[in-house]
């Protein structure tokens, strides 16, 4: 790579990438009043949203995890980036052409542009290729078998790997890519005869794109009469510095903003059922990439769907109805349990995936398949009993004994008295047989209580910190109002990272936070700085002189009350008769700081504080 980027290009970059934008990206954000957008924290899981952006200030922060900063800042930490690399990125993003610093230190490694580059070259190429004649034909032959046109597969950015040992890497060794750039992309790989050949050979290829559009890998299978093949049906690409299996999910791209919109997500089983249902209008679907649904895609969805303690959307899953299909339910039945919105299963009758049931019923067919979903706690329960014989005693109790562990470990304690009664009726018994059944599967010693533990940390939520914490919001977010700073005393903050913040402003009290941040180390006091700088001031109106005014004079005025404690406790100890000029002097103080706090006391009414 060249050397560092210039620091001009750096602040235009960071200037023009609108935190907001590049955030909505990935999280799903809604107002939150004073020009503040929140959403779901991409770091860590939650169900009520904490994660603030201020665009305004061009900063987020998490009051969760604490984590916070600028938009470089939050793409490197959830890319997992370096510096240059998340800079290169954003500049691309934009249409920014960045300069490099010749006479810098080079930084090793990868480009992440250039393997996004070298990718959506390849997928073009790929999409050529099936559309030429001769080979591809059994491409082409592949997808008109499953009923997707070539407008479709153009849609999809459906190709066609040549039966080649290595056409793609002729062609992007041509156009400058190193064997490095296409070994890590996964695009090539080493042949049994030494050298560099083509990851996949006579196959259909799907590009993979991460939730922002970039190619970030590809998903290929096998066609048929490929003897030569001895690879697997489906072949993706191996875990890259692009492509992370369990983070992906095809079809997001295009399904985030209907996602969104609808409070829907649909989750299908593979790249042309994700084709089938966006065709046949549904547009929420997405697909894991050759591996489980799981955690990670839970926390992409639940942040799309912006669900919180209230309900915010549904998670539907379509399964095959064979016993894989159901064993996949019944996993996913623990998974409901990380989501807040209500979640479903659709299976088709006759057991057809969204893309054998739009061949042979139309679009009209996958919609229904949609719209004719059931719970997954049901379908759970009753694919459960369909293994036992419920015309006879002992296979009734022995369903019951399966389904009632599945009761009580619904989280949704509202739920599961309406789950006794349905499980009564499906299996012909009484409700109290099923009830005691549900309660003694449960946790043993009954409910389980929570510890609340006191903290030996400081109560934030005291008023003389709230108020502490108010002033620094106000320097930190309107300095050029916060003109009564230079006045307060020098013991004014008590809490200790709010007092080592203060010493870090007032070494330098015009710097701008981007500034603040790069001069400041303890990444406790950054952290503190992002939080403070997207947090909300307290105040219902506009944010005034007067309001700003005031709380500075209630925090003198509290700092002030401290200092004549003190006083009069010296006082106290001190013998006006022998020591009466020390006596007088600190007398002659008291009345002085008195009088300081008639003053502040007088300029902080009226604001509650």
């Amino acid at each position: 790579m060249a050397g560092r980027i210039r620091d001009e290009d750096v602040a235009h970059v960071r200037e023009h990438s609108h935190i907001d934008d590049v955030v909505g990206d990935y999280v799903q954000l809604k107002g939150a009043g004073g020009g503040q957008k929140k959403g779901l924290c991409p770091f860590h899981d939650e169900k009520s949203p904490s994660f603030h952006v201020t665009p305004s200030k061009g900063y987020f922060h998490c009051f969760g995890c604490q984590t916070g900063g600028d938009v470089i800042a939050f793409l490197m930490k959830l890319e997992h980036l370096t510096f240059t690399e998340t800079v290169e990125r954003l500049a691309e993003r934009i249409g920014y052409q960045l300069t490099y610093d010749s006479s810098g230190p080079s930084t090793p490694g990868i480009n992440r542009s250039r393997l996004v580059a070298a990718n959506t070259v390849a997928a073009k190429f790929y999409q050529e290729e099936l559309g030429k004649p001769g080979p591809a034909q059994v491409g082409r032959d592949f997808l008109n078998g499953r009923g997707f046109d070539r407008a479709a597969a153009d849609l999809f950015g459906v190709g066609y790997a040549p039966d080649e040992w290595d056409a793609l890497y002729k062609h992007l060794s041509g156009l400058g890519y190193s064997d490095t750039e296409l070994n890590t992309a996964g695009l090539i790989k080493e042949g049994s005869r030494g050298g560099f050949i083509d990851r996949y050979r006579n196959r259909l290829i799907w590009p993979v794109k991460d939730i922002s559009g970039d190619v970030v890998g590809f998903g290929a299978r096998k066609l048929a009469g490929d003897d030569k093949d001895q690879g697997p049906k489906y072949l993706n690409t191996s875990e890259t510095p692009l492509y992370k299996k369990s983070q992906l999910l095809y079809g997001l791209d295009m399904a985030k903003k209907e996602i969104a919109k609808k409070r829907q997500v649909v989750i299908v089983e593979g790249y042309t059922d994700v084709m089938a249902a966006h065709l046949a209008g549904v547009s929420t679907a997405v697909a894991t990439c050759g591996t489980a649904f799981g955690d990670d895609h839970i926390r992409i969805i639940r942040r799309l769907l912006m669900d919180d303690d209230a309900f915010r959307g549904e998670v539907i899953f379509t399964f095959d109805g064979d016993a894989a299909g159901q064993k996949a339910a019944l996993r996913a039945f623990d998974d409901d349990q990380k989501f807040v919105a209500q979640t479903f299963v659709a299976v088709a009758a006759n057991g057809m995936d969204p893309c054998d049931l739009r061949q042979s019923g139309g679009d009209e067919a996958v919609r229904d398949l949609v719209a004719r979903r059931v719970p997954l706690f049901e379908f759970a329960m009753k694919s459960v009993i369909a293994g036992y014989d419920t015309k006879t005693p002992e296979g009734r109790v022995s369903a019951l004994n399966q389904v009632a562990p599945l009761i009580s470990k619904i989280k949704d304690a509202s739920l599961r008295p309406e789950y006794v009664r349905s499980v009564a009726a499906w299996l012909g018994m009484e409700v109290d047989v099923v009830n005691s059944a549900v309660k003694s599967s449960g946790p043993k010693g009954g409910t389980q209580r929570q510890n609340v533990v006191a903290s030996d940390g400081v109560n934030l939520k005291d008023p003389i910190l709230m108020l502490e914490r108010e002033v620094l919001k106000v320097k930190l977010q309107v300095s050029e109002l916060a003109l009564p700073w230079s006045e307060l005393e020098p013991e004014a903050f008590t809490y200790g990272p709010y007092a080592a913040l203060r010493s870090r402003i007032d070494e330098s009290p015009d710097q701008v936070i981007t500034d603040l941040l790069d001069r400041t180390e303890d990444e406790e006091i950054r952290s503190l700085i992002t939080e403070l700088t997207v947090e909300p001031i307290r105040t219902d109106g506009e944010i005034s002189e007067r309001y700003i005014q005031s709380i500075f004079a209630r925090l003198r005025e509290v700092a002030l009350s401290r200092e004549i404690a003190e006083i009069k406790s010296s006082l106290q100890r001190l013998n006006p008769v022998e020591n009466e000029a020390e006596y007088n002097e600190t007398f002659t103080r008291l009345v002085g700081l008195e009088a300081k706090r008639r003053t502040q006391r007088e300029l902080a009414v009226g604001e509650g504080l």
